[in-house]
C-alpha cells in the first residue's frame, strides 16, 4: 500500500514539473511537423508512383521507423531528465527524511518512485508512438507488422534506463548521476551504430564491429532493444535488403532481450538494496 501511495505522489509531482510540460510541448511540435511532412511526402509519392502500393508501403515503413526512432530518443531523454534527481536531489535537500521518518520501508520508497515514473513514461510513450502510428494510418491506411512488440521493447528500454537512473541516484549526486546515465547510453548508442555500419564492410571488419556492438550491449542493452524494436516493425523487403538507416540484416536475439530484462531487474534490485542500507 505504501508503494502505491508513493507511486501516486511521484506521478503527480513529476506531472507538475516544467520539464514534463516542455517535453509534452516539444512532443506535440514533433507530431505536427512529422504529420505535415508525411502528408506532403505521401501525396507526392502517390502522384508520381500511382497505384504501386507495394513500393509506397516500403517507403511508408521507412518513414514510420524514422518517426519511432525519434520517439525512442525522446522517451530516453524524458526518462533520464525526469528521474535523475528524484533520489539524489531529495537526499541533498534533506526532504528524504520526511519519507524515511514515516512507517514505511525504504525499499517501498524506491519501488514507489519506480512505479510512479513508469506510469508517467508509459503514458508518454503511448502518446508519442501512438501519435506517429495513427498519423501514418489515418493518412495512408498503412499499418506495419509487429507494432505491439516494438512498443513493448521501447517501453522496456525506458524501464531499463529508469532503473539505472534510480541506482545512480542512491550512490551519486544529481550531476554525476546524469553524466553516468547519459555516458552509458552514449556508449551503447555509438557501439550499435559501429556494428550497423560494419555490416556493410568486408567480413573481417564486420566481425570486429559486431563484437564491439555486442560488448557495448552487455554494458547497457538500450541500443540492442531499439534495434530489435526496429526489426519487429520493418517490412520483409527492408529486412531482406538491409538498407534502412534504422535497422539492419542482423538484429539482437531473444537471448539479448532476456538479458536486457534481467539487467533491468538486477539494477533495480541493487537500487533497493543500497538505499535500504544507506546512512541518511
Amino acid at each position: 500500500m505504501s508503494t502505491l501511495v508513493i507511486a501516486r505522489l511521484t506521478f503527480f509531482e513529476a506531472s507538475r514539473r516544467k520539464i514534463l510540460l516542455a517535453a509534452l510541448a516539444l512532443g506535440l511540435v514533433f507530431l505536427i511537423v512529422y504529420g505535415l511532412g508525411f502528408h506532403f511526402i505521401n501525396r507526392e509519392m502517390e502522384a508520381n508512383m500511382g497505384p504501386a502500393e507495394l513500393q509506397l508501403n516500403e517507403i511508408r515503413n521507412v518513414l514510420l521507423m524514422a518517426g519511432l526512432y525519434v520517439v525512442n530518443f525522446l522517451t530516453v531523454m524524458m526518462t533520464v531528465l525526469t528521474s535523475v534527481d528524484t533520489v539524489s536531489g531529495e537526499i541533498n535537500s534533506g526532504t528524504i527524511h520526511t519519507l524515511v521518518s514515516k512507517p514505511v520501508q525504504r525499499w517501498e520508497i524506491i519501488m514507489g518512485k519506480f512505479v510512479g515514473f513508469a506510469g508517467m513514461l508509459t503514458l508518454y510513450l503511448l502518446l508519442m508512438a501512438g501519435g506517429v502510428i495513427s498519423l501514418i494510418y489515418l493518412r495512408s491506411g498503412y499499418s506495419a507488422p509487429g507494432l505491439w512488440q516494438a512498443f513493448g521493447l521501447m517501453w522496456l528500454n525506458a524501464m531499463l534506463l529508469l532503473s539505472v537512473s534510480l541506482l545512480g541516484g542512491t550512490y551519486l549526486s544529481t550531476l554525476a548521476n546524469g553524466v553516468l546515465v547519459f555516458g552509458l547510453y552514449g556508449v551503447a548508442f555509438i557501439g550499435g551504430w559501429i556494428e550497423q555500419i560494419g555490416n556493410f564492410m568486408p567480413a573481417s571488419t564486420s566481425q570486429t564491429t559486431t563484437n564491439i556492438g555486442i560488448l557495448t550491449s552487455l554494458i547497457l542493452p538500450s541500443e540492442a532493444l531499439w534495434k530489435r524494436a526496429a526489426h519487429e516493425v520493418q517490412s520483409p523487403l527492408v529486412a531482406a535488403l538491409g538498407v534502412s538507416p534504422f535497422s539492419s540484416t542482423t538484429y539482437p536475439s531473444d537471448l539479448m532481450v532476456a538479458y536486457a530484462l534481467l539487467y533491468g531487474v538486477a539494477i533495480l534490485a541493487l537500487a533497493l538494496r543500497h538505499f535500504s542500507r544507506r546512512d541518511l
